[in-house]
C-alpha cells in the first residue's frame, strides 16, 4: 500500500481534508493537476479570502439554499467557529465585516493560502503538482487506488475526491469529478450556474443607457410567471453591457435558472425597488412635495437628486410622463404609476452568463448516496467526497468556503479513522 489516503484537489477542500488526514496519522498524499495550490481559494474575496461567516449555524446554513440541511453533521464536526480557531491557530488574525464575513486582516488572500499549504506540508503530506489524475481505481466494491494521466498506478486505502465543479475553470476546475463519481455508480444531478450575472434582452440594457450605472441598498424580487413571488434580496448591484450584476443579483440567479426550466418560459421577471425601506404612497408624497417646492423646474430636474439620474428617461418613458413637465400640468395618474416604478421596476431576464463565468457550480455528485457524517460515498468504500463536487452551493458571503472547509475536513477526519481501523467518534 503506497499511502493510507490519496486526495485529489488542493482547494479550499483538498487542502483541509490533508490537514485532517495528516493530523491523525494517516500517510497522505495530495495530487493536483495544476501548478499552485489553492488557486481558487487565492481569488475569493476579491482576492482577500472571506475565509468563512460568523453567522449562527441556523442561519448559516439558511444561506446555503443548496441543500444546506445535508451539512448539519459536518459543520458539528468542523464549523464556522472551529475554522476561525484554525486559522488563528496559523497566526492569521481575523476581522469580522459585514454581515459576518471574516477576513485576514492583511486583506490578501494569499496570506490563508500560505499559511494552509505550510500546514498541509509541516504535518508531513507529500504534495505532487502538475499530476492529473485519470481515474480512481476500484476493486472488489471499493477504492484500490489512482491511476494518472501518465499512467502510473498509485495504491491507497481510500481517495478523496475535492476537485470543484465546473465554475472558475482557469483555476482547475473543469469537472473531472463527476465522471469518476458516476464511475463508481453515483448519480450527479444536472449542473447549473450559481451566484451568476443575470443577462436580459431589454431595450434599455440592449441600448447600454444604463451600463455602469450602480445601485446601492436595493431590494430585488424574483417572480415566477404565475405572479408568485421567488425570494427577495437586499443589497447592492450594477447594469452592466450584457445585464445585471453585483451581490443582489448573484443571490438571485438560482432562482432564475430554476424559474426558467420549471416553467419553460424563455424569460423570468424581476423588480427593482430602489427604496425598500418606503412606500409608493411615501414616494408619491415626497416627489410631489419637491415638485411642489420648485413649480417652475421640469420635472427631470426636480426628481434627479431623488433617484438615479440615468434611470429618469426610462421611468419617464414607462409612466407615460414627459420630462419637461411642471408642476401646474403634472398629471396625478401618472405621478401614481412612477411612484410605483421606482418601487417595482420590472426587469425581464432572459438567463445567466455561462457556468463557467459563474462564481458556483449547482447540482453535483447526489447526497442521497453520501454519508453526511463521514463524506463516504455509500455505493463505494473508501471513497470520499468534499467541497463542490457535492450538490451543495451557498451565496457568496464566506458560505461555500464555509462548506467546503466543513466538508473536507470531515473527509479527511473520518478517513484517516477508517484507514487506521479506529471506530467513528
Amino acid at each position: 500500500m503506497d499511502y493510507d489516503i490519496i486526495v485529489i484537489g488542493s482547494g479550499s477542500a483538498g487542502l483541509m481534508a490533508s490537514v485532517a488526514a495528516s493530523g491523525r496519522g494517516a500517510s497522505v498524499l495530495l495530487l493536483d493537476k495544476g501548478n499552485k495550490p489553492g488557486r481558487k481559494l487565492g481569488i475569493s474575496g476579491g482576492g482577500r479570502c472571506n475565509v468563512t461567516n460568523a453567522k449562527e449555524l441556523d442561519e448559516l446554513i439558511r444561506h446555503i439554499p443548496g441543500n444546506g440541511r445535508f451539512l448539519h453533521s459536518a459543520l458539528a464536526t468542523f464549523g464556522n467557529k472551529d475554522i476561525i480557531a484554525f486559522f488563528e491557530g496559523l497566526g492569521i488574525r481575523l476581522k469580522e465585516e459585514d454581515n459576518g464575513r471574516m477576513f485576514p486582516v492583511t486583506d490578501k488572500a494569499k496570506t490563508v493560502v500560505d499559511a494552509l499549504v505550510n500546514r498541509v506540508r509541516s504535518q508531513g503530506v507529500e504534495m505532487r503538482l502538475n499530476s492529473p489524475v485519470d481515474r480512481p481505481l476500484f476493486e472488489d466494491g471499493r477504492v484500490a487506488g489512482v491511476r494518472l494521466r501518465t499512467g502510473e498506478e498509485l495504491r491507497c486505502r481510500a481517495v478523496i475526491v475535492a476537485v470543484g465543479g465546473k465554475s472558475v475553470p482557469h483555476t482547475g476546475s473543469e469537472g473531472d469529478g463527476y465522471a469518476w463519481a458516476e464511475s463508481a455508480g453515483h448519480t450527479v444531478t444536472e449542473l447549473y450556474p450559481t451566484e451568476v450575472p443575470l443577462t436580459s434582452a431589454e431595450a434599455f440594457i440592449q441600448s447600454k443607457e444604463l451600463q455602469g450605472l450602480s445601485l446601492r441598498d436595493i431590494r430585488l424580487t424574483v417572480w415566477n410567471p404565475k405572479g408568485k413571488k421567488l425570494i427577495q434580496h437586499d443589497g447592492d448591484m450594477i447594469f452592466t453591457h450584457f445585464g445585471l450584476s453585483g451581490p443582489a443579483v448573484l443571490r438571485c440567479s438560482q432562482f432564475v435558472v430554476k424559474a426558467r426550466k420549471q416553467f419553460d418560459v424563455p424569460t423570468v421577471k424581476l423588480t427593482l425597488d430602489l427604496f425598500p425601506d418606503k412606500s409608493s404612497g411615501e414616494i408619491f408624497e415626497e416627489t410631489l412635495a419637491l415638485v411642489r417646492d420648485e413649480p417652475k423646474k421640469a420635472i427631470k430636474n426636480v426628481l434627479k437628486g431623488y433617484v438615479p439620474e440615468r434611470m429618469l428617461p426610462i421611468l419617464f418613458r414607462k409612466a407615460g410622463l414627459q420630462a419637461e413637465l411642471t408642476h401646474a400640468n403634472l398629471p396625478k395618474t401618472q405621478w401614481q404609476t412612477l411612484a410605483e416604478l421606482v418601487k417595482a421596476f420590472p426587469i425581464n431576464v432572459n438567463g445567466t452568463l455561462s457556468i463557467e463565468e459563474a462564481f458556483v457550480t449547482g447540482g453535483g455528485v447526489h447526497l442521497k448516496e453520501i454519508d453526511p457524517r463521514t463524506m463516504e460515498s455509500k455505493l463505494m468504500q473508501g471513497l470520499y467526497f468534499c467541497g463542490e463536487v457535492l450538490d451543495i452551493h451557498g451565496y457568496t458571503g464566506g458560505y461555500n468556503i464555509t462548506a467546503a472547509f466543513s466538508t473536507g475536513y470531515t473527509a479527511g477526519k473520518s478517513a484517516a479513522e477508517a484507514a487506521s481501523g479506529q471506530t467513528l467518534e
